[in-house]
C-alpha cells in the first residue's frame, strides 16, 4: 500500500505520471501557440457568415480527440524522430511564417502538422494511424483562400441564378434573369456571395465526412457515393434556399425577404442538406452489403475437459 507523505503545509499532492510528463507540456506548448490563435479568429473571422464554422469544428475537434485519448495512449510507445521532427518543424515554420505575416491560412493550417509531429515524436506512427481522421479534421478549420474562393463563387452564382429562373418560370412564376440578378414582379434580388453555396458546401463537408467517420460504414462503395455526393446536394440545398427567399419575397414582401425569414432560409437550407444525406445513407445501408465484423475468437484455455 502507498502512502501520502504529509508535509509542513499538510499533503502533497501525488506527482504526475512519468508516462504523463511529455504530454502535459506538449499540450501546453501547443495552447501557448494556438490559444491567441483562437482568441484571434473568434473576435475576427469566425463572426464573419463565411468562417461562423470554425468553433464548431474546434469543438468537434476536441471531442474526436478526447474519445481517442485511450486508444492514442494504448498504441505501442515508438517515437518515429525520422519522421516526426520534419513534419514536426515543417509544422512550426508554416506557423511562424503565418503570425509574422498575418497568414491566417498557415496560422490555423499549420495546425495538421504540429499535431501530426507530436503524435509521431510522443508515440509513433501507431499513434498517427489511430488519430487520423482527427488530425485531418484540422482542415476545415482552414479558411479558404480569397483566390479560390473568388474563382468558384462566380460561376456558381450564375449557375444558381439560372437553374431558380428556370425552375420558377416552368411553374408560372413572373420571372427574368439579367446575370446575377433576380426579377420577379415588382422587386429584384441579387445573388450574393453568401447565397453561391461554396460555404454551405465546405460546412456540409465538415457534417458529412463526420457523420461518415461515427457510422463506420464497411462498404467502400457505400462510403465513395457518400462522400461524392456531399458538394451535389449542399449545391440544391442551396437552391432549395434561394428559391425560398425569391417566393418569400414575391409573397410577404422585401422586408420579409430581408428580414428575419431571410436568416431562417439558412436554417432551410442545412436541414434540407442533411436530410438528404441521411437518407441517402439510409438508402446505401439497405442497397449495398455493407459486410460484418468477424465473430470475437473464443478465449484461450489449457488442459483437457
Amino acid at each position: 500500500m502507498s502512502s501520502v507523505q504529509p508535509t509542513a503545509g499538510g499533503f502533497s499532492p501525488p506527482a504526475p505520471s512519468p508516462v504523463a510528463v511529455p504530454w502535459l507540456i506538449a499540450l501546453a506548448g501547443f495552447a501557448a501557440m494556438y490559444v491567441p490563435v483562437y482568441w484571434w479568429a473568434a473576435n475576427g473571422i469566425w463572426q464573419t457568415d463565411e468562417h461562423g464554422h470554425g468553433p464548431i469544428i474546434l469543438a468537434v475537434l476536441i471531442w474526436l480527440f478526447w474519445s481517442k485519448r485511450h486508444d492514442i495512449l494504448a498504441t505501442p510507445t515508438q517515437p518515429s524522430g525520422a519522421l516526426g521532427w520534419p513534419v514536426f518543424v515543417l509544422g512550426l515554420l508554416v506557423y511562424v511564417t503565418g503570425r509574422a505575416f498575418g497568414i491566417a491560412i498557415f496560422e490555423i493550417g499549420s495546425q495538421l502538422l504540429v499535431v501530426a509531429g507530436m503524435l509521431l515524436l510522443l508515440k509513433g506512427t501507431s499513434a498517427l494511424r489511430v488519430a487520423w481522421f482527427p488530425v485531418i479534421y484540422f482542415i476545415f478549420m482552414v479558411p479558404l483562400p480569397g483566390i479560390l474562393v473568388d474563382a468558384i463563387t462566380g460561376p456558381l452564382k450564375m449557375w444558381i441564378s439560372d437553374i431558380v429562373e428556370t425552375i420558377l418560370y416552368a411553374v408560372g412564376y413572373p420571372i427574368s434573369r439579367s446575370g446575377v440578378i433576380l426579377s420577379i414582379g415588382q422587386y429584384q434580388l441579387q445573388v450574393a456571395d453568401a447565397c453561391s453555396g461554396l460555404n454551405s458546401m465546405f460546412s456540409l463537408s465538415a457534417l458529412g465526412t463526420l457523420f461518415m467517420y461515427i457510422m463506420a460504414r464497411k462498404s467502400r462503395l457505400h462510403n465513395g457515393i457518400m462522400l461524392a455526393s456531399i458538394l451535389p446536394i449542399a449545391f440544391v440545398a442551396n437552391m432549395v434556399r434561394v428559391i425560398v427567399l425569391v417566393l418569400v419575397t414575391y409573397h410577404l414582401g422585401d422586408e420579409a425577404g430581408q428580414g428575419f425569414l431571410h436568416g431562417a432560409a439558412g436554417m432551410v437550407l442545412m436541414i434540407v442538406a442533411l436530410l438528404f444525406f441521411f437518407l441517402l445513407d439510409a438508402i446505401l445501408a439497405k442497397l449495398l452489403p455493407q459486410g460484418t465484423k468477424p465473430p470475437p475468437s473464443a478465449p484461450a484455455t489449457s488442459g483437457a475437459a
